[in-house]
């Protein structure tokens, strides 16, 4: 039982630092960009980056995290929610702090990342 948890754990955080490292980059690159960008192009390019994201994982990790073949279903279900939520944590808090609250900060954004990048360690990892 102890084994699935850290399982769960490990794909779990190796999303939200890979979404933490791509908030910090964005933040440094976004302040000459002050125009906002469409939605839908922002919401393909966090999926593109989130799917980037995890091929480079796979170097880093080539090996699932996850012994258990079916539990990496519902794990390939559950943390891409878990770090939508946890992203949307951090949006709060970046903006009851007055710094400025990017489109990953967001729900949706910080899921369509994780999704993309749990999906390509889902199909590609060993």
């Amino acid at each position: 039982m102890i084994e699935i948890l850290i399982e769960f754990l490990g794909e779990f955080v190796l999303q939200v630092l890979g979404e933490a490292l791509l908030e910090i980059g964005l933040h440094s690159l976004a302040e000459p960009f002050r125009k906002e960008p469409n939605p839908w192009l922002a919401a393909v390019g966090y999926t593109v980056f989130g799917a980037t994201l995890g091929g480079i994982s796979l170097l880093l990790f080539p090996d699932y995290l996850m012994a258990n073949k079916s539990l990496r279903i519902v794990n390939a279900a559950i943390s891409p929610i878990a770090a939508g939520l946890s992203m949307a944590a951090v949006g709060k808090w970046r903006a009851r702090r007055g710094q400025a609250v990017l489109r990953i900060d967001k729900f949706a954004y910080g899921y369509l990342f994780a999704l993309s990048l749990g999906l390509v360690r889902f199909w590609f990892a060993v």
